[in-house]
């Protein structure tokens, strides 16, 4: 009976040690995210889930972001109907406006010197 606590003993703690390792390279690859009042962000709608649509995007926006909160909530503000509001900051994703026309119009300025 001694023999079976001790090698239950002996695989608690190796799944204990297991877990721990695991843990740590799943937390060494966690990207965190930079927020800055000023930036726009794309929301994840999560609600997308019950009704699918294969070409609706889950990704809606572009708001404003208007202020980052110690605990992870972002404040949003639509500029279309002017109102601002709370969510998690893990269900944002910054925005990036335009990138290929300004690549399109720096490769023609550096081609045209005129």
């Amino acid at each position: 009976m001694e023999e079976l606590d001790e090698l239950r003993n002996v695989a608690y703690e190796n799944a204990r040690i297991f877990k721990d390792k695991v843990k740590r390279l799943h937390d060494c690859r966690i990207c965190h995210k930079k927020l800055y009042p000023g930036m726009k962000e794309l929301l994840f709608n999560s609600r997308l889930k019950l009704f699918p649509g294969k070409l609706k995007s889950r990704w809606s926006g572009p708001f404003l972001l208007k202020e980052v909160f110690e605990h992870g909530a972002v404040e949003l503000f639509n500029e279309n109907t002017k109102e601002s509001f709370r969510v998690n900051g893990h269900r944002v994703k910054p925005y990036y406006e335009h990138q290929s026309q300004t690549m399109e119009v720096e490769s023609q300025a550096l081609h045209n010197p005129c």
